[in-house]
């Protein structure tokens, strides 16, 4: 895909700074939060440009929910989205353009996000969780629960899982989930894809009105909100209940119930 960035300035470098020194940190203590090198994180305060997929660490590491009063270069569109490999053809038929381009964009961040945790839980005793991490990309988004599950196995399957998914896209094949672990890999995609979005200013104007009503293709895909109700509304899910971790494997959803 074709780089999205913010532009750099004399006005944010100095935001930034300030932020980082009104959390008391130092510049190497951000770059860590932030998944960055020390260097990279002192261009971004000396007014250089800042890349869109190192946006969501920078933010993190300032507990910032966006950037302050910037511009991106450009808002998305989803067309730029449309040789993607992870782009879904059942998606844009049945859900429209931003479905597809949300998954597609949302795919490759949360692709990259499981690999970073998985290269820092390499180098760590068998049997660690992302929890023990110093800066996990996962760690809010995954359910609270069952934090001291997602340790490199997890991960390593979560991946698998994932890339399985996206040559369903490819393929133009059906993107029903039929785990739990396929339902919460859409949702988190999505996820992802919105805040991308906000960051970028949103659609293109253009596109708005055609893509108004989508921001529930998820759960419309899914035929309910039970990923939401199950696994982020602070109920605590014993073991017979289908969205326990320990079913997260299993298939459950749309099966073909024929002997």
């Amino acid at each position: 895909m074709a780089g999205r960035s913010i532009q750099g300035s004399e006005a944010l470098a100095a935001k930034i700074k300030s932020r980082r020194n009104e959390l008391g940190l130092t510049i190497e203590e951000a770059a860590l939060k932030a998944g960055v090198g020390t260097k990279t994180w002192s261009r971004y305060e000396a007014g250089e440009s800042i890349r869109m997929d190192k946006c969501k660490g920078i933010c993190k590491a300032l507990n910032w929910h966006t950037f302050p009063d910037e511009e991106v270069d450009e808002r998305i569109e989803t067309d730029e989205y449309r040789e993607h490999r992870a782009w879904s053809s059942f998606l844009e038929k049945n859900f429209g353009s931003k479905a597809a381009m949300c998954f597609a964009a949302g795919s490759d961040i949360l692709w990259d996000n499981i690999n970073q945790d998985m290269e820092e839980l390499a180098a760590m005793p068998k049997g660690s969780h992302i929890g023990q991490l110093g800066v996990s990309w996962l760690k809010e988004d995954l359910p609270e629960q069952f934090l001291v599950h997602y340790d490199y196995e997890f991960l390593y399957r979560m991946k698998c899982v994932l890339y399985e998914m996206i040559e369903w896209a490819h393929e133009g094949s059906d993107m029903n989930a039929h785990t739990v672990l396929q339902e919460l890999i859409l949702y988190l995609c999505n996820e992802e894809a919105e805040t991308l979005i906000e960051m970028c200013g949103g659609l293109d104007e253009a596109e708005k009105e055609e893509d108004l009503d989508s921001e529930d293709w998820v759960f419309d895909l899914l035929d309910d909100e039970d990923i939401i109700t199950c696994l982020y509304s602070n109920r605590y899910l014993t073991e017979d209940n289908i969205y326990h971790f320990s079913h997260w494997d299993e298939q459950q959803f749309c099966v073909d119930s024929e002997a």
